[in-house]
């Protein structure tokens, strides 16, 4: 029978004998990335709040304003993404999720690149790249989309069966 991993840091403690040394090591990298994220959040919010106090308070300039609003809305997007992959290395710590979760990577990089596309000026650009941008999104949207619906195929027959394990892990 399948040893049971614990769930949460208090079951990590309670267990940590019984844990292999692969999973002390995992969980124990995943702490740190998880602090280490959390001060980027943490420098990254404050950078916000000092800029946007500067920028529409100080300089009294219009959020409406493109440039205004591509600089905002990219450090809010960059503090998004930051909570999107700290939140995702809370699962590893909690041993709900493998360490590479493919779905949640794509979903990252669909933000990143919406970031990268909304704080760049498209006008500069070249045809070429913003095309590749283009493609890229698009693809990685389409493969997110059907990682999605196989994990819903999946989850769909397990009901039908009774059984009520959570979808197969993405790698």
């Amino acid at each position: 029978m399948a040893r049971r991993l614990p769930h949460n840091w208090s079951g990590i403690r309670r267990d940590w004998t019984a844990l292999s040394v692969y999973e002390r090591f995992e969980a124990f990298v995943a702490l740190v990335l998880t602090v280490i994220i959390a001060a980027v959040i943490v420098v990254a919010v404050w950078r916000l709040v000092l800029s946007v106090v500067e920028t529409l308070v100080l300089r009294s300039m219009n959020p409406l304003e493109h440039g205004v609003f591509q600089a905002v809305f990219g450090q809010i997007l960059t503090v998004l993404i930051a909570l999107e992959f700290n939140h995702t290395l809370r699962f590893v710590i909690r041993r709900e999720l493998g360490i590479i979760q493919a779905r949640i990577v794509i979903l990252i990089a669909v933000l990143a690149l919406v970031r990268k596309i909304i704080v760049t000026d498209l006008s500069a650009m070249s045809p070429a790249a913003l095309a590749a941008e283009a493609a890229l999104l698009l693809a990685l949207g389409i493969t997110y989309r059907l990682m999605r619906e196989s994990d819903e195929r999946t989850r769909t027959a397990r009901q039908r069966t009774g059984d009520r394990r959570s979808p197969p892990e993405a790698a």
